[in-house]
């Protein structure tokens, strides 16, 4: 099997892939939906859709440690079933609310911030789940596997959601029945984990419930300078340099004088990039420190560039390279994260890796967009951009260069202090 599919060969992986599939494309199917039915709701409100992300976004900033806390505590296929039964009832309820003509805008509010509250608790547990599935030799490459089924979706899902909407009359109704596929699509995940083989699992033994955990989740987090840096890395580009959806909206708009259709072009070129560094990332072994770092300064390079693109041709030609060094990051930062972290920690640590990398969204957006209303749309790549680099040269310099020594590992790309190099070696001779 080609190395970019070898977490396949793994049976439990390949059903867990198969029922990730299907509720990726409802996802992206219902976020089409639920910001058109909100625009159908409000008279075309932007500011109502920002507030139906910001309720779903919420959740992540506020209980990520918690559920951090739990996905440790509880057996993660079973916590996984849970969640994903969480965010099919709001999704079953405002579907069908909207088919029956009783939707309002209030109930898309709440519902919105029952939906972030279950995926709060899934996260962590989504994410360090895989660990338990594959061989810690194909974690990196199921990682990046995940990545590329959830933007193929990105790909299938709104498209299917618009022909869909369109066919069904473009109304609110319309919205719910896509809304209520997007409920079904739940069903997948959910049989899919009960039909993993649990004698192949690779489940660690259970915390223990006791005070002090989400405490102790954070100190050890702090003890870890590898572990601190990829967090800032994942900061820096999360909360300045990620908000494309906002940034080819206005470039598309306001510097290029474009509609719609073009504007939706620029989001499947910038899935088809990412799809493609998802598949690269997949093709690696190992993950080096050094990857991370560079994809990173790579893509806010790249973002202050596309700044500068003088045409909406070139500005498009730009969008992929931008996925793909995008996801490189991601990626290779996800499963750097994951296969470093002790087993009893990882899911508090990738709780407190999710609450940093989305939670910083609704920081960073209303400062990107404030500045492009006040400079141009231009400054907002720019900027987001410059921050990007400078924030992940810096966090380099601070966490990669503890007391200015590098241990020899720093030549095969893992940029680890001296200290914690010999604190882990020393663990390891007792």
């Amino acid at each position: 099997m080609s190395p970019t599919f070898s977490s396949l060969s793994n049976s439990n992986y390949r059903r867990y892939a198969a029922g990730g599939v299907v509720s990726n494309v409802g996802t992206w199917m219902q976020r089409v939906a639920q910001d058109w039915m909100v625009l159908q709701l409000t008279g075309n409100s932007g500011a109502a859709i920002g507030i139906t992300t910001g309720l779903q976004f919420l959740p992540f900033l506020l209980l990520s440690p918690f559920a951090g806390v739990v996905a440790d505590r509880i057996p993660k296929r079973r916590l996984l079933q849970l969640t994903n039964l969480g965010m099919a009832v709001p999704a079953l309820i405002l579907g069908l609310l909207a088919v029956t003509g009783n939707a309002h805008i209030w109930h898309v509010y709440v519902l919105a911030l029952m939906l972030g509250v279950a995926s709060a608790f899934d996260a962590p547990a989504r994410q360090s789940f895989v660990s338990e599935i594959v061989d810690k030799d194909d974690l990196t490459n199921a990682v990046g596997l995940n990545s590329a089924s959830f933007n193929a979706a990105r790909i299938v899902g709104p498209a299917l959601a618009g022909l869909l909407i369109a066919a069904l009359g473009g109304g609110v109704v319309a919205t719910g029945y896509v809304i209520l596929v997007n409920s079904f699509s739940y069903i997948a995940p959910i049989t899919m984990l009960r039909r993993l083989d649990e004698r192949l699992l690779h489940s660690p033994d259970l915390v223990i419930r006791e005070p002090g955990q989400i405490r102790a989740g954070v100190a050890y987090v702090r003890g870890r300078p590898d572990l601190m840096l990829m967090l800032a890395i994942v900061f820096f580009t999360g909360t300045f340099g990620l908000n494309f959806q906002m940034t080819s909206a206005l470039m598309a708009t306001q510097v290029f004088d474009k509609g719609p259709t073009e504007y939706g072009l620029l989001g499947t070129f910038m899935a088809v990039g990412s799809l493609t560094g998802s598949l690269i990332a997949a093709r690696r072994e190992r993950v080096r420190q050094r990857l991370v770092i560079g994809a990173a300064l790579a893509f806010g390079t790249l973002e202050m560039i596309s700044g500068l693109m003088p045409t909406y041709t070139w500005f498009a030609l730009m969008t992929p390279l931008l996925g793909i060094t995008a996801l490189t990051m991601i990626t290779a930062a996800n499963a750097f994260v994951q296969v470093s972290t002790d087993a009893g920690m990882r899911g508090r640590v990738m709780a407190l890796y999710m609450m940093i990398f989305i939670g910083g969204t609704p920081l960073g957006a209303p400062l990107i967009g404030w500045i492009g209303e006040q400079y141009g749309a231009r400054w907002t790549l720019l900027l987001g951009g410059f921050m990007t680099v400078v924030g992940v040269g810096v966090a380099t310099l601070v966490f990669a260069r503890a007391r200015g020594v590098l241990t020899p590992d720093q030549r095969a790309g893992n940029l680890v202090p001296r200290v914690w190099h010999n604190q882990t070696v020393a663990r390891a001779r007792k």
